[in-house]
């Protein structure tokens, strides 16, 4: 039997998984990877410790199941993270800037006064914002000594970090990315399938420093021999939130996906053509096979499972996740207490990169049980906030009505957080079989181009819930709750959107 390696570069992990013929997970291995805060607002990653532990998740599970076992590799990875390298050598010319990062702020309100607005819309799908790789890339051109003339000179490479593993595991000789990719630069245009050569030209970003964009599944060359023991054919790479939506078989258009990680993804298939959203949702490429994308909307929330990391690390409420599911069920249903965890700015649908998190409806009688609720329903707050906008999105473009959300990652194995989702939502709830869809999302990709696991009908034929949650809460108390969220949310607002 044949194996796909899986290699998922997260946030706030680095992952490798074997998945067999069926699609089964095997043999894995995963580093945490440092979260570097140079200044407030502002997140890196050190791209040689990210390639570096590649390197060592990989080698393991290569070990474990034989390099010749191997039939494809496909890669996920955190998406808009901007990696700049030399050209010649690989190596980085400074630290990844995180999607998270909104050190770019200025630049885009200066985008947005000058107009630019609708052009990004209408090109890219996207709105103007810190969180894609645009203006981070503008910025380090702007700010690291040398960068912009060793551009002008042909030595420097940009990419995603898709783009950065590609470069080092074919030893430099492809420079190369996908389209869901692409698709999240804010230099893309979606509808041509091209880079855009007025964003270019505006930001001053040379043309000669950009990765060629590819099919998402399909030929990425080959891994060097000395990494894993045999050269290794690379056969898809995916953005990790449309490598999710693989995962969860999101084929059909209205098929709507959420994935709870460091942050919340939401996302729904739309089909062979962009949905323009009235909602400030982005439109974005769910994938892209034989030259044919297919398009997704998509809504985000910065800040999910690194919101339960913070109450954990910075406040000391909890000593692990784990706890916060058994602190929820203690915490008083009428306590009135909402956290707003803007910590990073707000995602959509609101979009506003100024504001900040708060708590609010502290009393006297609150306690570190009702924060804790509080952090966990924000989440399912955020997620009506974006599918509500989404289906009127859908509903315009035409796209039939969905009333189920399929779920992934880390946040789903608390069973409180979902039941209140669903509560919330006032929908069913599905829990993906696998907890590392991403990754499986991922091996589909590669997988499919060597000839595994059938057509895309065939992964919607034989996926299956782990786990299935109804609504259960009153509609008067869901909608009294939701109004007190809309509420807490006006008060952080900066008035700057």
């Amino acid at each position: 039997m044949g194996f796909v390696l899986a290699i998922d570069q997260g946030t706030t992990s680095t992952r490798a998984i074997v998945f067999d013929e069926a699609g089964r997970p095997g043999a894995s291995a995963a580093i945490p990877l440092t979260q570097i805060f140079p200044a407030p607002g502002w997140v890196e990653h050190d791209p040689e410790e990210i390639w570096n532990a590649v390197r060592e998740v990989c080698s393991a599970v290569v070990r474990e199941v034989g390099a010749a076992n191997i039939a494809a590799v496909g890669i996920t990875n955190q998406r808009e993270t901007t990696v700049v390298w030399d050209r010649a050598t690989g190596t980085p010319l400074h630290n990844a800037i995180v999607w998270q990062d909104r050190r770019t702020a200025p630049l885009c309100e200066e985008l947005k006064r000058e107009g630019w607005g609708t052009h990004v819309t209408d090109v890219t799908g996207l709105l103007i914002d810190p969180y894609f790789s645009a203006t981070k890339l503008a910025w380090l051109l702007g700010n690291v000594p040398g960068l912009a003339e060793r551009c002008a000179r042909g030595e420097v490479c940009f990419g995603t970090i898709d783009s950065f593993l590609l470069f080092k595991l074919t030893g430099g000789a492809l420079h190369a990315t996908d389209a869901t990719n692409a698709a999240r630069t804010m230099l893309f245009d979606i509808g041509k399938g091209v880079w855009d050569p007025e964003l270019l030209e505006h930001l001053q970003i040379p043309t000669g420093i950009l990765p060629e964009v590819r099919d998402t599944r399909g030929d990425f060359g080959m891994t060097q021999a000395e990494a894993f023991g045999a050269a290794l054919p690379i056969r898809g790479v995916a953005g990790d939130q449309q490598a999710a939506a693989k995962g969860q078989a999101c084929v059909r258009p209205s098929m709507i996906k959420a994935t709870y990680g460091t942050g919340c993804f939401v996302v729904a298939n739309t089909g062979d053509s962009p949905a323009q959203s009235a909602n400030r949702m982005l439109t974005t490429v769910l994938s892209q096979e034989e030259g044919v994308r297919t398009f997704a909307l998509e809504g985000a929330i910065f800040m999910a499972g690194a919101t339960i990391q913070w109450l954990r690390d910075n406040l000391g409420l909890i000593a692990d996740a784990a706890e916060s599911e058994t602190l929820a069920k203690q915490a008083n249903p009428e306590s009135g207490v909402y956290l707003v965890p803007a910590f990073q700015g707000l995602g959509a649908p609101v979009w506003d990169a100024e504001a900040r998190g708060a708590i609010v409806g502290l009393s006297r009688a609150s306690t570190k049980a009702d924060v804790v609720a509080a952090g966990l329903e924000s989440m399912a707050f955020q997620t009506r906030d974006l599918l509500g906008a989404m289906r009127e999105d859908m509903a315009g473009a035409g796209i039939g009505e969905n009333d189920i959300l399929r779920v992934d990652g880390g946040m789903t194995a608390n069973g409180w957080a979902m039941q209140r989702l669903a509560d919330i939502l006032g929908e069913c709830v599905e829990v993906a079989p696998i907890p590392e869809t991403t990754s499986l999302g991922a091996a589909y990709f590669a997988g499919q181009a060597a000839g595994f696991y059938g057509d895309d009908a065939e992964l919607a034929r034989t996926w299956k819930p782990a786990r299935r949650y109804e609504p259960q809460m009153a509609p008067s108390e869901r909608e009294a709750r939701y109004a007190g969220w809309l509420e807490a949310i006006a008060r952080v607002r900066s008035g700057k959107t």
